[in-house]
């Protein structure tokens, strides 16, 4: 096998200085004065309304988009306040809106004056449609006043002013006002969408006395089902969305055994800590010593024995899974475990875990893998992130961790596919799936899609099923189990050689462990089961690669529009590159639950394949257009490119007949990342990403040697990523010096 390679070289910023165009309506397109007219009528009405609502000051006013829309697509002059506060500026909400197709609906948070405004502007482009333009306004108008082929001579409102105002209507089929339907009956964490006040004030003039032990943030909080039947009585716009607290455990299958065989493990050395949050644990077991152990569930909460099965067996994996399960040996030896008990085997309360997660987590910096494998029953939302899977994300935005976390399982009894539960909807997380010993997905799989788009589960390991178990330590002897939870550990322990024992970053060791699971050839399984696909079983091949494989790392961070470096010099045979290519990039943005379907701040675009002659770009690998000002709709941007993912793969499949690429120039390849802003323009900034590539030779012919040679050649530091090189390091970094008094 061919060594990992780790390029070290410096990427290059620079900013965007493209200005923004003349607004111009998309293909096709008619507007009309009547279009104009409905909607000015829809919107005073709203006006009116919200004169009558005294909790708060403005108003909350939602657009219903004909479609998913890109932020250039969304109302500009619609709603705007001044020019320095925008539309965007005000969204307080983003959701789904079902009906003949999936729509945006987006909802604002806008004073009276923006509003009368905005009618103004309506009614003046109401006119100059029926005075200039006979009621209607196409595309190729537009396109000739903008080109100034057609004089605009209206003085009542500025070109641009009733263009963009034209160009925002073709894209808004209506204005209402949003009520979100809740169940009454348990206690729910609810998000209130945000108004001038703080939540408690709001709440307060509701006739709610909310302490703060119940707030997570500041429009979330805890209420109980008499304060949710307030709220709905008094002002059922106000609430954004809920969820119950009260989380039953996923099913976990177990088989216990009394056994009479005696484990035994060595002391613990200087082995990597993984964090491990789950069920109770057994401290009467033989690797006790391997295991920190701390409760954090209420004393006054009846323990039983149930209780600390799942969570022991998920650390006897951690600690030694391979030698409980020979057969499953994956080379990454043994880890100490600092196991934190959270909940019960039954229900549990989301809002008391999040806030334990997140406090164990600040005060464990030294951690940074962590296990999660507790799961809901309950589905997921298609129009929210799950509360706890938002705290994940924004712990793991603002701290240098990662989560790995369980898929979730389904019931044997259940007549249809179910939904995965929080916390695995986390986009930050890696989230693991379960398949059989034959690498097809476990019959109790839950699936994805996350919010209707984002790629979840990330990927697939052994779990078990059937009769095809896993061997773990329990509290009376051994067990046999399957269950994403239990698939989940494996990974867990994958990603802590990489971070610990190889030395590389939490992103770059989520793409290699994702990249090892894309193969050359079409997935057959669908990929909202099975993720990008299935984790090898040896470390060794997640690191490595083929003798006709080079694959190689490369991190670095966003610091402007664009980060790029176009010096990689893929090997040249007779005028052409033998390879088929595939890319993964991962990144750890900051994530904005209140925006609901439009959860990720930052987008990080990937461009990646051959420099073309004469400075004119990069010839993507998989025709990447994204930013070359060509119209493409958001669904296509989203399915083609993952556009707003944070875990972005490109793949050439292995074809029967192919084709070597031609090589321009001096043959060499280049990345570029375009960094994009959903809502706040410094979110992005210094972001980490961690970049995997792998060139796999079409003929068979091991070329590292050349790719070494060349990248040298051109300032890169290569190093090779020896495994036992990388292992005696660190046991070296991790002894205690003694020094002589």
């Amino acid at each position: 096998m061919n060594e990992l390679l780790q390029l070290k070289g410096r990427f290059e910023q620079r900013p965007n200085n493209t200005r923004p165009g003349a607004p111009r309506l998309l293909s096709d397109k008619i507007v009309t004065s009547s279009e104009l007219l409905t909607l000015r009528q829809q919107l005073d009405s709203l006006r009116k309304y919200w004169q009558t609502v005294t909790y708060f000051e403005d108003a909350l006013i939602t657009i219903v988009y004909k479609d998913i829309v890109p932020k250039s697509r969304r109302a500009k002059e619609i709603l705007k306040k001044n020019s320095r506060i925008t539309p965007n500026d005000l969204i307080v909400g983003v959701r789904y809106f079902e009906g003949h197709k999936t729509r945006h609906a987006i909802t604002y948070y806008v004073d009276e004056h923006t509003i009368i405004e905005t009618l103004k502007k309506i009614d003046l482009a109401i006119e100059i449609l029926n005075d200039d333009f006979d009621g209607k306004i196409t595309t190729e108008i537009v396109d000739s006043i903008n080109d100034k082929l057609i004089p605009y001579q209206s003085s009542k409102l500025s070109k641009t002013t009733f263009l963009q105002v034209i160009v925002d209507v073709s894209s808004i089929e209506k204005f209402i006002k949003l009520e979100t339907d809740i169940d009454t009956e348990q206690a729910s964490i609810v998000s209130v969408f945000k108004t001038e006040l703080q939540t408690n004030e709001l709440l307060s003039r509701l006739g709610l006395d909310i302490s703060i032990s119940r707030v997570i943030d500041n429009s979330t909080i805890l209420l109980t089902p008499d304060e949710i039947t307030l709220i709905k009585r008094k002002a059922p716009y106000l609430i954004s969305m809920a969820i119950v607290d009260l989380s039953k455990l996923d099913i976990l299958d177990f088989d216990e055994v009394d056994s009479s065989q005696k484990l035994s493990i060595p002391e613990p050395s200087n082995e990597p800590i993984v964090g491990v949050i789950d069920t109770l644990c057994d401290q009467r077991v033989y690797f006790s010593k391997w295991v920190n152990y701390e409760e954090r569930v209420d004393s006054q909460i009846e323990r039983n024995p149930r209780d600390y099965e799942p969570g022991t067996a998920i650390s006897s994996i951690i600690v030694d899974g391979v030698s409980i399960n020979p057969n499953l040996n994956d080379n990454c030896g043994r880890f100490r475990v600092k196991h934190f008990g959270v909940a019960t085997s039954g229900q549990f309360s989301s809002f008391t875990v999040m806030k334990q997660i997140k406090e164990i987590v600040a005060e464990n910096r030294e951690i940074k893998v962590w296990n999660l494998s507790l799961g809901s029953a309950l589905e997921i939302h298609k129009n929210f992130i799950s509360p706890e899977a938002a705290i994940l994300d924004k712990i793991q935005y603002e701290y240098d961790v990662i989560f790995i976390v369980a898929g979730t399982n389904k019931l044997s009894t259940s007549p249809r596919p179910m939904l995965i539960g929080a916390p695995a909807d986390s986009i930050n997380s890696l989230v693991v799936n379960a398949v059989n010993k034959n690498n097809e997905p476990a019959s109790y799989s839950r699936v994805g899609k996350v919010l209707s788009f984002f790629n979840k589960p990330d990927v697939s390991y052994y779990g078990g099923d059937g009769e095809d178990k896993i061997r773990v330590c329990l509290p009376l002897g051994e067990g046999f189990v399957t269950g994403t939870s239990f698939a989940a550990p494996w990974i867990s322990r994958k990603v802590a050689y990489l971070i610990y024992k190889v030395g590389l970053s939490r992103e770059v060791a989520k793409a290699l462990v994702i990249d090892s699971s894309i193969s050359w050839n079409t997935n057959t399984s669908p990929s909202n089961i099975i993720g990008y696909g299935v984790v090898p079983q040896d470390i060794n091949e997640v690191i490595n690669s083929k003798d006709d494989e080079i694959k190689f790392i490369l991190s670095g961070e966003s610091l402007q529009y664009d980060t790029y470096n176009h010096q990689l010099p893929v090997p040249v045979v007779n005028g052409q590159h033998p390879f088929v290519a595939k890319a993964t990039l991962c990144y750890f943005p900051k994530c904005t639950r209140n925006q609901g379907v439009d959860y990720t701040n930052t987008e990080l675009d990937i461009y990646f394949g051959r420099i073309l002659p004469n400075g004119k770009g990069i010839k993507t690998v998989n025709d990447n257009k994204q930013s070359d000002n060509i119209a493409l709709y958001e669904e296509d941007a989203r399915e083609q490119y993952r556009k707003w993912d944070n875990i972005k793969t490109i793949v050439e499949y292995i074809k029967p007949r192919g084709r070597a690429k031609k090589a321009y120039d001096n043959g060499l390849w280049g990345i570029s990342l375009k960094t994009k802003e959903r809502l706040n323009a410094k979110d992005g900034e210094n972001l980490n990403f961690g970049i995997v590539v792998t060139l796999k030779e079409i003929n068979g012919v091991n070329r590292i040697s050349d790719f070494i040679n060349q990248c040298s050649m051109r300032g890169w530091l290569v190093q090779r990523i020896n495994i036992e090189e990388m292992i005696q390091v660190y046991n070296i970094a991790e002894e205690d010096v003694q020094f002589e008094e």
